[in-house]
């Protein structure tokens, strides 16, 4: 294997997660929250995990903490349930992720799940926002006062689905 090679090839390492074993990860995937999250200011490394097997990209994935093993968040993108979904953010906020391009940007929120599955909510306030270029990541607060903390979407995923069954 000549260097060009092995250079694109990134370097793997073994990360050890509560919820998905040990998992082999490469470098390239890492994404740096230079301020931490929201709650978790001190973890600043993170990956997103997809917990299917047949390959195909699941609506909710994993923000999978690298420091804290127990530390994963099931997150997804919020145009699956709010297409006009647009965050109002601070320039500022988003500087230290770099040039972005549309193709580079990655926009997920926090979802919650509980026991009763029709209460499955978004977390539409606060955002993590991805540069996939740079691999630096935020979670910002947006300033738009009708984004909601508990965006409740289980009737949105029904109506997606009949849709689905429909074609």
């Amino acid at each position: 294997m000549g260097i060009r090679e092995y250079l694109k090839k990134g370097i793997n390492m073994l990360v050890k997660t509560k919820h998905f074993g040990e998992v082999d990860l490469d470098e390239n995937k890492i994404i740096i929250f230079e301020n931490g999250i929201l709650g978790f200011e001190d973890l600043k490394k993170y990956t997103i995990l997809y917990d299917n097997e047949d390959g195909k990209k699941p609506g909710i994935s994993w923000l999978q903490s690298l420091e804290e093993p127990s530390l994963a968040i099931p997150v997804m993108s919020p145009f699956i349930i709010k297409e006009d979904y647009n965050p109002e953010v601070e320039d500022e906020l988003l500087k230290p992720l770099g040039e972005m391009t549309e193709e580079d940007l990655v926009v997920l929120v926090s979802v919650t799940v509980p026991t009763d599955i029709t209460k499955i909510s978004a977390n539409l306030k606060a955002p993590f926002i991805i540069n996939a270029e740079t691999k630096k990541g935020t979670q910002i607060i947006v300033e738009n006062q009708d984004y909601e903390v508990k965006y409740y979407f289980y009737d949105i995923l029904q109506t997606l689905k009949e849709a689905k069954e429909g074609e």
